[in-house]
């Protein structure tokens, strides 16, 4: 069986080492992951999104509902972006790029993206883009919905990564509590993790990837693509989510 791979993701899905990719660049780890099991991966993701914004696809964008009678596989890779310092409002924040005239969405951009590294330290990085507590309900919303239409279909989540990114001053003071939480779900849930950090910490770390401090090298994508290729192989070779 060729299986197709339906993966919810941010922007780690789909930024390389030197900027953002198509969705079909055989290097990405969801097509790492599909093309070793012989199949393809379809990703719906976005520039930081949150599992909030995976369930707003899943229930508002018809392309998704096409997709779904035919997954063999699910993958929800969102929650890390959860774990980001935002210390402006989301609804703010987002809001930006509507300002105008155009100089005056350009000035509250720059502005922004300045003061966001020493708001993310003065607020030792409180707020978080998404609370926990709603990163598991939104991941459970999406499960819940997509198993009452396809009850056998397997499923895997990802634990948030590290990451060393200047733009957020260094902070990531949400990343234990939101792991724990999304650990505990994905046991209530049965559904298998992914620990990005294990898998991608060292390259992260280590100044592999992006310069960016938060997006990956190939090298990671190669990585954690194998481990969810292992993954799937066992769920599909179960027949049935655990």
């Amino acid at each position: 069986m060729a299986p197709t791979v339906l993966l919810f993701g941010d922007s780690l899905s789909f930024h390389g080492p030197d900027g953002p990719r198509s969705a079909d660049d055989p290097r990405l780890w969801p097509n790492v992951a599909a093309h070793a099991l012989g199949g393809r991966a379809e990703l719906v993701a976005g520039f930081g999104w949150t599992a909030r914004d995976a369930y707003w696809a899943l229930t508002g964008d018809p392309r998704v509902w096409s997709l779904l009678p035919r997954a063999d596989v699910l993958v929800l890779a969102v929650g890390s972006m959860d774990t980001m310092p935002s210390p402006l409002p989301t609804y703010l924040r987002e809001g930006i790029r509507y300002l105008r005239p155009d100089p005056v969405r350009r000035w509250a951009r720059r502005g922004y993206l300045s003061a966001q590294p020493w708001l993310a330290r003065v607020t030792r990085g409180r707020p978080a883009a998404l609370p926990a507590t709603l990163t598991v309900r939104y991941l459970d919303k999406i499960l819940v919905a997509i198993r009452a239409l396809r009850p056998e279909l397997p499923a895997v989540g990802v634990l948030p990564p590290v990451h060393r990114a200047r733009s957020y001053g260094f902070v990531h003071t949400a990343r234990d509590g939101a792991t724990a939480a999304v650990r505990d779900w994905g046991a209530r849930a049965g559904v298998p993790l992914l620990d990005l950090a294990a898998l991608t910490g060292e390259h992260v770390l280590g100044g592999y990837g992006n310069p960016d401090g938060m997006h990956w090298g190939w090298e990671a994508h190669r990585i954690v693509g194998d481990a969810l290729a292992d993954t799937m192989r066992t769920l599909l070779k179960s027949g049935s989510h655990p």
